[in-house]
């Protein structure tokens, strides 16, 4: 369980100060760091002092972080748990630390189950970087007797270029993933709440993250054809940037539509898009919404009053999709706030993410989200 959580600058003095605290009150103590890329040099200085401490870290890179309900490009964030959960950090994602992950993870669940622990849930971050995320996660699954619920977001570079994202106290690495297994967790609402046109396509060529083909004709040429055809927007090689924010492909699933954001066009006409398209797929055309228009905070809203047992209070691990933040602009600041103030009390903290994970409860599987607002709630002791 989180204990609490504090936005501390990232020098020695302010640190050492803060895991003291801490410390004294928890010997058993462990560390969620959550560092804004502008402060990604600083990670060295967290690995000295938690070791000089003798305190348990994880710690990821993301674009910004969200404290007391804003976005901060400043800092670190410690998340701080009692004791520390089960963890790990397993580099070499592109090779043997896939099987590694699906290790772990089962290794995880079977101390939870000793413990006679509810069904517990896997806290996630990916190098935003790794292509086949969610393939990897349902790969995993599959191996599970006793699956977790699922949570979790990517880390890295805003720009999409790699950097190694993910450390512990030893070391900091790319192509990975660190996990936590949280036990009596409450769980997780996704919500990105986009709308989805009337238009039916199929992916009838597609690998990872990259649609070849759209209805047997290259990605680029349908998709401009869609955008310009539903909503006016002539759109160019030039201007792809610009655009392809707002207007991102949905991937028809059984009970609801996964988002994926273009995020590169090749010179073939292929579309790279942040998480995979599996080939075949059917997707349709959505177009990210105003604020004015979007309803998502409000339904949040409403689903933690259904799954919260009040007057518990709670405090909200929050990872807001860097694409949703890129539409909005700096409406996504007043997104944030609203989301801040509709909960009153609760304080709204974490990061700014590359793709957000969690569980589709009616066919108990991982899902992989662009565009969406992830939401934790926390029970306050």
């Amino acid at each position: 369980m989180i204990m609490t959580q504090r936005l501390v600058p990232t020098n020695k003095g302010a640190l050492l100060l803060v895991l003291r605290e801490w410390k004294a009150r928890w010997p058993a103590m462990g560390v969620l760091a959550l560092l804004p890329e502008k402060e990604s040099t600083k990670v060295p200085i967290l690995q000295a002092v938690t070791k000089e401490e003798g305190v348990s870290l994880l710690g990821a890179v993301f674009p910004l972080l969200i404290a007391d309900g804003a976005f901060r490009d400043g800092g670190v964030l410690l998340l701080c748990f009692e004791e520390m959960p089960g963890h790990f950090l397993i580099p070499g994602l592109s090779g043997d630390g896939r099987n590694k992950l699906t290790e772990c993870v089962a290794a995880l669940i079977a101390d939870a189950a000793a413990r006679e622990s509810q069904r517990p849930t896997l806290l996630t971050i990916f190098d935003a970087m790794v292509p086949d995320i969610g393939s990897l996660m349902d790969d995993m699954h599959l191996q599970l007797p006793s699956p977790p619920w699922y949570v979790g977001a990517n880390a890295g570079s805003e720009s999409f270029q790699p950097m190694p994202c993910l450390f512990d106290r030893e070391q900091i690495v790319g192509d990975a993933v660190l996990g936590l297994m949280l036990a009596d967790q409450l769980p997780a609402i996704v919500k990105h709440d986009y709308p989805v046109s009337k238009t039916l396509m199929r992916a009838t060529s597609a690998t990872g993250n990259r649609i070849v083909t759209i209805n047997n004709r290259p990605a680029f040429d349908v998709y401009q054809e869609i955008i310009g055809a539903e909503y006016g927007v002539a759109l160019t090689r030039e201007n792809f940037y610009q655009y392809a924010v707002h207007f991102p492909f949905g991937v028809v699933m059984a009970v609801d539509v996964l988002v994926r954001i273009p995020v590169a066009l090749d010179d073939d006409g292929s579309l790279v898009c942040v998480g995979e398209i599996p080939p075949d797929s059917m997707l349709r055309m959505l177009k990210a919404p105003e604020l004015a228009q979007s309803t998502c905070v409000t339904t949040i809203c409403n689903m933690l009053e259904n799954r919260v047992v009040y007057p518990t209070p709670f405090n909200l691990l929050t990872f807001y999709c860097a694409g949703r933040r890129m539409h909005f602009s700096e409406h996504a600041d007043a997104e944030l706030k609203q989301l801040q103030q509709d909960l009153g009390s609760a304080l709204v903290f974490g990061a700014l993410s590359l793709g957000e994970i969690d569980s589709n409860e009616d066919f108990d599987l991982p899902r992989f989200h662009n565009a969406a607002l992830v939401c934790l709630p926390q029970k306050l002791t």
